[in-house]
């Protein structure tokens, strides 16, 4: 009993430190642990830079969902980061504006977009990470 008690223990505090991998097209909080677990597993990575007032945001939202539905892309990472509230991370990542999408292939970027609606040159950069 102790030790079923202690392994979901674990596990809740795993998924709370956002260390346990994502579902397929599933977007979490960006973290560094899990972001750089992703990259150190080689898989492909989508950040999604968003806020909640953006119209460009909520029209990527739906695009990012139905591609990374894709089996092309069931490996994809997709970590959201907060334009208002996570300001270090843009300094850091050199994003200016929200709805911006950076793809990573392991540790590397290999695309940028800024602004971008077009279903086929959102696929276009998802293509890239993989």
């Amino acid at each position: 009993m102790h030790r079923r008690r202690d392994v979901l223990t674990l596990a809740s505090l795993i998924l709370a430190a956002g260390l346990a991998p994502a579902a397929a097209g599933e977007t979490r909080p960006f973290s560094d642990p899990a972001f750089e677990a992703a990259q150190k597993s080689g898989k492909p990575i989508l950040v999604e830079v968003s806020a909640p007032w953006c119209p460009i945001c909520k029209t990527q939202k739906p695009i990012l969902a139905k591609l990374s539905s894709d089996p092309r892309f069931k490996d994809l990472q997709i970590f959201d980061i907060d334009f208002d509230s996570q300001k270090d991370l843009l300094k850091r990542l050199n994003v200016r504006m929200q709805s911006t999408l950076i793809a990573f292939k392991g540790t590397m970027e290999v695309g940028r977009s800024v602004g971008e609606t077009q279903p086929e040159w959102i696929e276009g950069l998802l293509e890239k990470a993989l």
